[in-house]
């Protein structure tokens, strides 16, 4: 559970005749994630794919290309499970020239499409000045400029330019066009020179001898009888993506067996009549691939596992056996030559005799071993990396913590039945593995919002929930706990901030306990040093601060949140003393060595000793635990949020005795105060459902719903963000590296074609 399913490395020897089978059933087992010849044998070269390889490739890249133009995907048709005919390529042949010809014909017409579009957009605002196009070119003694631009600032310089000695100007919608006469040594151009300092846009005047608005009609025909071919074309298409789209995936799902089988010798080690495959495999597989291996073949294969990898964190490995590595004797080009038959034997024999030697130094790929419930969690640790091969999976601590602290954060029964809704939807409605992973993570983080928020009886805010079941049902006395939002209830708020100190005191405590296992792999006292000395010292500064030593200069409610008068009432005001002994310092005066600074010092000594350059960071132990006070702050924000959305819309009062109740909620308005408190009860705010009318009614449910909404939304940003935040930087600092190899073994899931 805590570690990726056990590896076994293996190695396949045979004769290069036997191979192409050897391939076929290891492939079928969808089972050996294949390791790559690193060329490091004399006299074994990586193979080379088998024939039909090059030709398999090719109609696979025509498949693909064909299923990209049709837009082709496994939902859009109905697949059945078959093989291709006898004639499959022919009909291919025939699919393809079909599409290719739509495609091209497609493309033309959209380059047609576009220039038409183009020439309309250029002929409209002329069309709107209402003047022939002839009229406004092939002049030699005025100057026609047509564009887009304020009339009055157009002609304010024109007015005001040397160059100009008379002009007219037509406008048309946002349209103007200026004819002009030069002044006497004017240069061409001296519109454009007028125009400079003014926002204008100048138009090409067509080249068409019809007047704008016939051509405008011509080019609008035009544009619907492209459209219309476009239409025909793209229907062709979809034809042939219902009639076709099932051959073509099964077509895919072929060659793309047939391309993997033959270039499988790639990574491989081969010689002229022998070849070594090598990989990795679940050691529980081990006797299912040597038994299809015998069933395929039979003898005619050398099959061994190498080696049981079996990792401490540090990269050390021990094998099933000792493997003794070597080469393969090279022949002496002096010596007798053997048969053909004798050379093989006494290839494969050296091969098989000397272990694993042509696939050096790869490391397992890792199989996540968690249980059902945790393993939408995999997820997220994925989301870092993938754990290696020779480290906890943490998957199993994430799904322990995570939707603690998220339901701790939100807490309420209302928001936690619709992320439990949302995550259901997710798990069930989505083929993606990411996000129906997601969705289990969401039904986790919902469930514990609900028993929070029946711990702080709140649900959408409204506190009704807690005194029906702690109250009228239970008669519960400590529940529900309060979010410290209300007059006077500000301890909870600070105590929460407690709470939450400790939550990541003890998080804190599980990630250094998990490292100081990892450690154990080298000794008692490896593990002691390296990741004891930061237990002694998280657990002994943070007894000491809540200990009764220096209690004056630190904050009250260290020590009033868990006494019997605090909003905790578990009768804990703090640990005493615990004096050892008084050390006289110079220019201090007289120190009290009590046990929890010694822990802390101990600690502190035992990670200089082993790791100096780590003192730097001793101090990390108070830091990395206030970190976790944004999970109190978040609580607070959110609640907060609901609390004023509700206000908002059913107003509030207190009470005589200082309570906090919501109007409307259990049928209270304004009046109800009134008449049943003759003083001492406030109405805080009457609330929008009371003070406007329907109209009030109306806007302040919208404000109720929308503002509900921002909250639910906001939960997954801020407390699902934070809740990971603290995971993956507090939690998996301490222990959690990453950087592990994916599992990919050598075969594919038949989805549509058979053998």
């Amino acid at each position: 559970m805590l570690r990726p399913e056990r590896m076994s490395k293996v190695s396949v020897t045979g004769s290069k005749g036997v191979m192409p089978t050897v391939i076929e059933a290891v492939y079928d087992l969808n089972l050996v994630h294949l390791s790559d010849y690193d060329g490091s044998w004399a006299g074994f070269d990586n193979g080379n794919p088998i024939a039909g390889a090059d030709e398999a490739s090719e109609k696979l890249v025509t498949v693909r290309a064909l299923e990209s133009t049709l837009d082709l995907e496994d939902d859009d048709v109905d697949v059945q499970s078959g093989r291709l005919g006898k004639d499959w390529e022919s009909r291919l042949e025939s699919i393809r020239t079909r599409v290719n010809d739509l495609d091209d014909r497609r493309t033309e017409v959209r380059d047609q499409l576009r220039r038409v579009r183009e020439r309309l957009d250029r002929i409209e605002p002329f069309a709107d000045l209402g003047i022939d196009l002839d009229l406004l070119s092939g002049y030699d003694s005025v100057e026609v400029v047509v564009g887009e631009g304020s009339l009055t600032e157009v002609e304010a310089v024109l007015d005001a330019s040397d160059d100009v000695r008379a002009y007219e100007t037509f406008t048309g919608d946002g349209v103007v066009a200026i004819v002009a006469a030069p002044a006497a040594g004017a240069d061409e151009g001296f519109v454009d020179d007028a125009l400079v300092g003014v926002d204008f846009s100048r138009y090409q005047v067509p080249e068409t001898e019809k007047d704008p608005e016939s051509y405008v009609s011509d080019l609008e025909r035009e544009e619907h009888e492209l459209e219309a071919k476009l239409e025909e074309i793209d229907a062709d298409l979809e034809t042939i993506k219902t009639e076709e789209g099932a051959f073509l995936l099964l077509a895919e799902e072929k060659l793309t067996v047939e391309v993997q089988r033959a270039e499988a010798p790639l990574q491989f080690a081969t010689s002229d009549r022998a070849f070594i495959a090598e990989g990795w495999i679940p050691t529980t597989e081990y006797d299912r691939l040597v038994a299809a291996l015998n069933d395929a073949v039979g003898d005619s294969v050398e099959i061994e596992e190498l080696e049981r990898a079996d990792y401490d964190r540090h990269g050390a490995h021990t094998h099933t056996e000792d493997v003794q590595k070597g080469t393969p004797a090279a022949q002496d080009d002096d010596g007798p030559t053997a048969s053909e038959d004798e050379e093989e034997r006494a290839e494969q024999k050296a091969v098989t005799d000397g272990g694993s030697a042509v696939t050096m130094d790869d490391e397992p790929p890792v199989i996540q071993d968690n249980p059902g419930v945790a393993k939408p969690f995999e997820a997220l640790v994925n989301a870092v990396n993938k754990p290696k091969y020779s480290e906890l999976d943490p998957t199993v601590f994430l799904f322990l913590t995570f939707p603690v602290f998220f339901g701790f954060m939100i807490g309420d029964v209302g928001y936690g039945i619709l992320y439990v809704a949302i995550g259901y939807y997710m798990a069930t409605n989505f083929e993606s593995d990411g996000v129906s992973s997601l969705g289990g993570v969401a039904i986790w983080a919902g469930a514990f919002t609900i028993i929070f928020g029946f711990i702080y009886g709140e649900i959408f805010g409204l506190h009704v929930l807690g005194s029906i079941v702690w109250g009228d049902l239970l008669n519960v006395e400590l529940l529900p706990l309060n979010k410290g939002l209300e007059p006077g209830a500000s301890d909870f708020a600070i105590g929460w901030m407690v709470v939450s100190v400790l939550a990541g005191i003890v998080h804190l405590n599980i990630g250094y306990l998990i490292d100081f296992v990892e450690n154990l792999s080298h000794g008692l006292k490896d593990a002691l040093f390296h990741s004891g000395s930061w237990i002694l010292m998280l657990n002994g500064i943070w007894i000491w601060i809540f200990s009764a030593q220096a209690e004056a200069s630190k904050p009250e409610f260290l020590f009033t949140t868990f006494a019997s008068d605090g909003p905790f009432p578990i009768g804990f005001t703090g640990f005493p003393e615990w004096g050892l002994v008084t050390i006289p310092l110079p220019a201090v005066g007289d120190f009290l060595l009590t046990a929890p600074l010694l822990v802390f010092l101990i600690g502190l000594v035992m990670l200089i000793s082993s790791e100096p350059v780590e003192a730097v960071e001793a101090l990390d132990v108070v830091v990395n635990v206030f970190s976790y006070t944004r999970m109190g702050a978040v609580l607070l924000a959110k609640a907060g949020m609901a609390f004023v959305v509700n206000l908002l819309f059913f107003g509030a009062y207190e009470d005589p005795d200082g309570a906090f109740h919501f109007l409307g909620s259990a049928g209270h308005d304004p009046s109800y105060v009134a008449e049943h408190y003759d003083s001492g009860a406030t109405v805080i705010f009457d609330g929008l459902m009371h003070m406007g009318g329907i109209a009030g009614l109306i806007g302040g449910f919208v404000i109720l719903v929308v503002g509900h909404v921002v909250v639910l939304v906001l939960g997954v940003t801020s407390a699902g963000l934070q809740g990971v935040r603290l995971e993956y930087v507090e939690f998996f600092n301490k222990f959690y590296e990453g950087g592990g190899a994916n599992y990919e073994p050598f075969g594919h899931d038949r989805t549509y074609s058979q053998e």
